[in-house]
């Protein structure tokens, strides 16, 4: 097996009970963490520029290994200086192994112990993604933080099952470890559905390979936020404290809040850029669905406590037009706000954590977002 070699370094600087104020470094940046990932599924965060993400002072993006193996490929990506290149993003980028969306997204989808055979949800062609082929084809795109394939398993799952899964999961991290070739950083992923002993042996299984950080995945997949945190609970101890912790897929601003108390120390989710398009904005008094009718003739914006440009140019009777016309202005509009939110959301965590702060901060949080 290969041991780690990668320039990717971790540092811890405070902490506040479980919870953690650090920075990670890599060949693109630094960056502060705890941090929040915006999605850029295809090489792109919807509706957002590079330049827009910069100066909302995103340090770092996720991309799909899945999406971007199916269209246009990896090899056309790297004909053209990989992703960094290819989307003219300069900072880092993490990609996802690719393994959740064959399992949510691919047609007749078979688990083996070699990998996972799928067609193509675009064209229902065959294919066979294993540990060595998720690690090839991230390095082609050249991400910093590479994601080592596992199996996520399906809430509900049996317990027999979900047992056999980790032993998959462990045995496919070992794999992808030997695969690497490169420099770029390696995750292992944490398994083992709701159920405490197993994710203890995943985590201590995982945990004592040579990955440069532990992403725990396989949660926020209709289980609930009160069962998520039972799960941390059950989890984060068993993590080695010297490597960055990932909670993946994961979430609202309280799941946010209340993981980060547990020790978590990088997130990523689909909710602002989504909620945007779908005009429903976060704020520090709760959520604004901006098609109601109360707010057609409001001239506030959506949040007098906001910075970003939105909220600074706007007022909510626009945005709610903008909405109602199905305007292309609206998606940007409401995303540039969203993000900006979580953005800040995790600068305001960071300052909670160093100064001892951050049970007042993730009470308030609690009140705003208890859903």
């Amino acid at each position: 097996m290969a041991t780690q070699c990668s320039s990717f370094r971790f540092e811890l600087d405070s902490s506040d009970g479980s919870a953690r104020r650090g920075r990670f470094h890599t060949t693109h940046g630094s960056v502060e963490t705890p941090v929040f990932m915006p999605v850029g599924t295809q090489a792109t965060v919807k509706a957002m520029t590079p330049e827009m993400l910069k100066c909302l002072d995103a340090r770092i993006i996720l991309s799909n290994t899945y999406h971007l193996h199916m269209r246009p490929g990896e090899k056309l990506i790297a004909s053209l200086g990989g992703l960094h290149s290819f989307m003219r993003w300069d900072r880092p980028i993490l990609t996802d192994s690719g393994g959740y969306q064959v399992f949510s997204l691919a047609r007749l989808m078979k688990i083996g112990d070699d990998g996972i055979a799928f067609s193509s949800h675009l064209d229902g062609s065959p294919h066979l993604l294993t540990p060595e082929k998720a690690v090839e084809i991230q390095e082609d795109l050249g991400s910093d933080i590479m994601m080592c394939l596992d199996e996520c398993v399906a809430y509900p799952s049996t317990r027999d099952y979900v047992d056999a899964s980790v032993g998959r999961t462990s045995r496919w991290a070992e794999r992808c470890l030997s695969a690497r070739k490169g420099a770029n950083a390696l995750f292992g992923i944490v398994q083992g559905g709701v159920y405490p002993d197993l994710r203890e042996r995943s985590a201590l299984e995982i945990g004592a390979l040579p990955f440069d950080g532990i992403a725990v995945g396989g949660l926020s997949v209709g289980e609930g936020h009160d069962l998520m945190m039972e799960v941390l609970d059950a989890t984060a101890p068993f993590l080695p404290s010297e490597r960055p912790r990932y909670l993946m897929g994961v979430g609202t601003p309280r799941d946010i809040v209340e993981a980060v108390s547990k020790g978590i120390d990088m997130f990523d989710c689909v909710l602002p850029t989504r909620n945007a398009r779908n005009g429903m904005l976060f704020t520090r008094r709760g959520k604004v669905t901006i098609k109601q009718a109360r707010y057609r003739e409001d001239s506030n914006p959506p949040d007098p406590e906001c910075g970003c440009y939105t909220c600074r140019n706007f007022s909510l009777a626009y945005l709610r037009h903008l909405y109602i016309s199905r305007e292309i202005l609206s998606s940007i509009l409401n995303t540039i706000h969203n993000l900006y939110f979580y953005l800040e959301l995790m600068s305001d965590i960071r300052h909670s954590i160093e100064e001892k702060k951050i049970d007042i901060f993730r009470k308030q949080i609690k009140e705003m977002y208890d859903d």
